[in-house]
């Protein structure tokens, strides 16, 4: 399996990806958001950082940059298309991904691990995972606080498009565990296809006992699990 890993200007997550993804045995490179042709790639990853300095909205530039023609065709097409942070708010602005990722409630930047419980494993990103699943994730963010109308965020529920929620250590989720003030303690969602889905926390920064958690791998290993699935369906 080959991953195009999309590097903005001011993406700076690109390597992180790269290298968990060659811990699962996928071979993935860099692409250059200029880039207009994706062929040859089965999947692709938006990762974290700053695209284009974030200087209007988090996502709201790279949203025009000439890759997201193909990404979305690739989408369009079935194609695991994943997006980490930055990448989650990208998918957001081009609506690839319902609603929108704003200043976190304590208008404060957030660094710290926290635990994600799985909701659905009828995604890209977690369709390696058993639902009910509590992992431990790096947040980095300022603005990772999901929102959409009420509607669309019943339709995501009803829909099982919601894939992680903020939780605590036993899997609990409230208020208290929720860091960011997200609609629903909502990390992480996917479309209808589950072939496109974006969460808030970094997996590539949970792939080895040193970095304190190596749940990011299972995160991660959806995406060949996913495309497995998809060209083999039972």
């Amino acid at each position: 399996m080959k991953v195009a890993v999309v590097v903005f200007p001011g993406t700076n997550c690109e390597y992180d990806v790269a290298h968990a993804l060659d811990l699962i045995g996928v071979d993935a490179e860099l692409v250059f958001h200029q880039e207009t042709n994706l062929s040859g790639f089965d999947a692709v990853v938006l990762p974290g950082g700053f695209a284009h300095g974030d200087y209007l909205r988090t996502g709201a530039i790279a949203r025009f940059s000439p890759i997201m023609g193909p990404v979305t065709a690739m989408a369009a097409a079935g194609a695991p298309v994943i997006g980490i942070c930055n990448g989650f708010q990208v998918l957001c602005e081009a609506g690839l991904l319902p609603g929108a990722l704003v200043a976190n409630r304590d208008l404060s930047f957030i660094c710290k691990p926290v635990h994600l419980q799985v909701e659905s494993a009828r995604s890209a990103l977690t369709a390696a995972v058993a639902p009910g699943a509590v992992l431990r994730i790096p947040l980095n963010s300022y603005e990772g606080n999901y929102v959409a109308a009420a509607e669309t965020v019943g339709a995501l529920e009803a829909n099982g498009q919601v894939l992680f929620r903020y939780c605590d250590d036993s899997g609990a989720v409230s208020e208290s565990a929720n860091p960011n003030g997200s609609m629903g303690n909502i990390a992480g969602i996917c479309n209808d296809a589950g072939n496109v889905a974006g969460l808030m926390p970094h997996p590539e920064r949970a792939v080895e006992a040193v970095l304190g958690s190596t749940d990011g791998i299972r995160l991660l290993q959806s995406i060949p699990t996913f495309a497995a699935l998809v060209a083999n369906p039972r």
